[in-house]
């Protein structure tokens, strides 16, 4: 193995001299994109003045990169991937990527042994870092990479004890806003349709909507929550339900814009005139909401930060290595019109 000659300059001490961290030191060194021209600049002069040597061997082994993420899939339901969600992530993932030179390769892992075998796959140099999305409750998949030492960021949150990389938005925060809404609106019969409830972004919003029942001093009733799947299908078969519950409902928190369409249609089937009657909010903000009829009331992701911010991450794990895994939480926003 080379060895620095004593007293030659470190690393380190290049870091410290140019007032970077040692990755982008690195990330100069091998011509890497994602630098500022400025900081590049200043690493390069810091270079100069302490007369640092790369040393090629360490340069050698870290370019061993295969220039490649993997976007891993792991919703075991086929009807998922058709939903805006996953398309607007997609891209939002590729623009960020865009600039690294990076290929993003998408991935389905659905079991046990597709697990296994993606793990294989990752480990054997195939993938520089995984971006991993849809995850379930109890999905052993982030724990193995994590175990493996990949650089992994999650879309969401397992649950609120997570501990691998993620980035994820306010959901509770974005329900509580919404139901508080129609609150401010005379709404007193508010029913939710969640999605699966064995994810966590669920449970908060369910979370975020009872919260804003309670601070009005009023108790939401179990059978004003239906469970449904993120689909339009489930939000017009739970409309459906809970309008043969409670007919009186006179508002309605769906999981998501999808959801909401189909909630939309099933209160126009029974005659229900939105918000005359009913009041209609999603979550999500895509461009189906402004093709509603009415346009609907939504609570907005910021997908486009998140898709930055995930990547920001990544790349942070790939090249300066994970001392600490980092969580990142964004704001919501609530977009009204005319469903409210």
């Amino acid at each position: 193995m080379s060895r620095r000659r004593p007293g030659t300059p470190t690393l380190e001490e290049v870091a410290a001299r140019a007032g970077v961290g040692r990755g982008t030191v690195s990330r100069v060194i091998n011509n890497a994109a994602g630098v500022k021209e400025s900081t590049r600049r200043t690493v390069q002069r810091a270079i100069e003045e302490l007369g640092y040597v790369p040393n090629l061997a360490a340069r050698s082994l870290a370019g061993r990169r295969a220039d490649a993420v993997a976007l891993v899939m792991t919703e075991p339901d086929w009807r998922q991937f058709a939903e805006p969600f996953f398309s607007e992530i997609v891209s939002s993932l590729g623009d960020a990527l865009s600039d690294t030179g990076m290929q993003l390769m998408l991935t389905l892992v659905r079991s046990d042994a597709e697990r296994q075998r993606f793990l294989e796959y990752a480990r054997g140099g195939r993938v520089d870092g995984v971006l991993l999305m849809s995850v379930h409750a109890g999905d052993p998949l982030p724990d193995m990479l994590a175990e493996a030492r990949l650089p992994t960021v999650l879309l969401g949150r397992r649950s609120g004890d997570e501990y691998v990389s993620y980035v994820d938005v306010d959901n509770v925060g974005g329900a509580r806003s919404a139901v508080s809404h129609l609150l401010e609106r005379g709404r007193r019969a508010i029913a939710t349709i969640t999605g699966p409830a064995d994810m966590y972004v669920t449970q908060c919003r369910l979370r975020g909507y009872q919260e804003a029942l309670a601070l009005a001093g009023l108790e939401g009733e179990q059978t004003l929550v239906a469970e449904g799947d993120f689909t339009a299908e489930s939000g017009r078969r739970a409309m459906a339900a809970l309008l043969r519950r409670h007919p009186e409902i006179d508002g309605v928190l769906a999981a998501s814009d999808t959801t909401a369409a189909g909630a939309l249609e099933t209160l126009h089937s029974a005659g229900r005139r939105v918000p005359e009657d009913v009041a209609v909010i999603g979550f999500d903000d895509f461009p189906l909401a402004q093709r509603t009829t009415p346009r609907l009331t939504t609570v907005r992701q910021p997908i486009e930060a998140m898709g930055r911010a995930m990547v920001r991450l990544l790349l942070e794990e790939m090249e300066e290595g994970a001392v600490a895994w980092r969580h990142v939480i964004l704001r919501t926003e609530l977009m009204v019109r005319e469903s409210t």
